[in-house]
């Protein structure tokens, strides 16, 4: 069983495609077994990075296929493992 800080900033790519999908950032949890459901990867940049980022892959961890020093190959379709990103709370507003 992999621990979350062993995948911590490990790049995901998917097989389907060869696709870079970005950097481990998340995981989900399963309680209280405590093991990982699925990975989130942040979702690319908008323009430059200036108007925030567009969805999250949350990807489920049955759909890893092999874990390397450096990246993470996964069988999953990217279309389908977008998840829309929660806006930001304001702190006054």
């Amino acid at each position: 069983m992999a621990r979350f800080t062993d995948l911590h900033c490990k790049e995901v790519i998917c097989v389907h495609d060869g696709r870079r999908l970005g950097y481990i950032s998340d995981a989900r949890i399963e309680l209280p077994e405590g093991n990982i459901a699925a990975i989130i990867v942040p979702g690319p940049c908008r323009f430059f990075g200036l108007w925030g980022r567009r969805d999250d892959y949350v990807i489920p961890w049955r759909c890893i296929r092999r874990m390397g020093p450096d990246i993470v190959l996964v069988d999953v379709k990217p279309e389908e493992c977008r998840v829309p990103r929660q806006k930001p709370h304001l702190l006054f507003g």
